[in-house]
């Protein structure tokens, strides 16, 4: 079965960096859709970052400029690299997957099918 566990959490000052890591396994990595999401204590959740089949990127505009999402399909591994953190990052954050879909070219839906059990980060200011 699909299994995704992140790793990298923890707590920074305001500024810092983390880097986050999400291990796949059960299924064919390469093909999916992979995305880093977030979800702070009385707020919804929200994506952060996501990496489709072919490599394209979106990240949320929140983060962009600071968090860089990557992945490597040789290695079953999805990272997030976060730099200049500030508090309001704080939240735990999760890996997910779903397949792709196909129109024209292949795109990531909206809504992710497989879900990591998170990792929290905390940002102090």
């Amino acid at each position: 079965q699909v299994q995704l566990v992140e790793s990298g959490g923890g707590s920074v000052q305001s500024g810092g960096s983390l880097r986050l890591s999400c291990a796949a396994s059960g299924y064919t990595y390469s093909r999916y859709c992979m995305g880093w999401f977030r979800q702070a204590p009385g707020k919804e959740r929200e994506g952060v970052a996501r990496i489709g089949r072919d490599g394209s990127i979106s990240y949320a505009d929140s983060v962009k400029g600071r968090f860089t999402i990557s992945r490597d399909n040789a290695k079953n591994t999805l990272d997030l690299q976060m730099n200049s953190l500030k508090p309001e990052d704080t939240a735990m954050y999760y890996c997910a997957a779903v397949g792709p879909l196909y129109g024209t070219t292949w795109y990531c839906p909206a809504d992710f099918t497989y879900w990591g059990q998170g990792t929290q980060v905390t940002v102090s200011s």
